[in-house]
């Protein structure tokens, strides 16, 4: 596993969350030394999809894609919410285009059509959404974790270990993840 003592990783949250696609990546990065901040649009706390709450350390418009290594967006409905808020898309776009890793899973590729910055990269996501990358200029193939350069996408919490295998990997500077048998 990739050493990340000393990355700092957002993870955006917004209200009806996917309880899995949050939590999972959250620990995950801790575990490996990762420096853990949760980007919220404004409130203090979230509810997911089944009513777990996540507090909020900051909101975006309080943070700049400079300040991280990365940016994690979990699915669910959050990233319809997190869409209508200038500040989180500004944060993904700005990543994006500072070259940060930029992880989005399930129905996080909203955020990423929102963003502007899906033109030509091959993605994947919730096959619900898939209309919605393509017409974004994005080339949507169905696979459990896609890395495209500096993004990386997978489709529902079952691809979870893919996507923060390739996440972690990339965050530590790896081309690409060991597969795992």
């Amino acid at each position: 596993m990739a050493e990340l003592r000393g990355k700092r990783v957002a993870i955006l949250v917004e209200n009806i969350y996917e309880d899995l696609e949050f939590w999972y990546p959250y620990y995950r990065l801790k575990e490996a030394g990762a420096e853990v901040v949760v980007v919220g649009s404004g409130a203090q706390t979230y509810e997911s999809k089944h009513g777990y709450p996540a507090k909020a350390d900051t909101s975006a418009d309080k943070v700049s894609a400079a300040e991280f290594d990365g940016v994690i967006i979990p699915g669910g409905y959050a990233p319809d919410h997190m869409r209508r808020h200038p500040a989180m898309v500004k944060l993904v776009r700005e990543a994006v285009e500072q070259g940060k890793v930029v992880a989005a899973i399930c129905h996080a590729g909203w955020m990423l059509a929102s963003a502007g910055v899906l033109r030509g990269r091959t993605v994947t996501g919730f096959f619900s959404i898939r209309d919605d990358l393509v017409n974004a200029g994005a080339n949507y193939v169905d696979q459990e974790v896609v890395r495209d350069g500096n993004i990386i996408t997978s489709r529902f919490p079952a691809d979870l270990p893919a996507f923060m295998r390739e996440t972690i990997a990339a965050l530590g500077g790896v081309r690409e993840a060991v597969k795992a048998d």
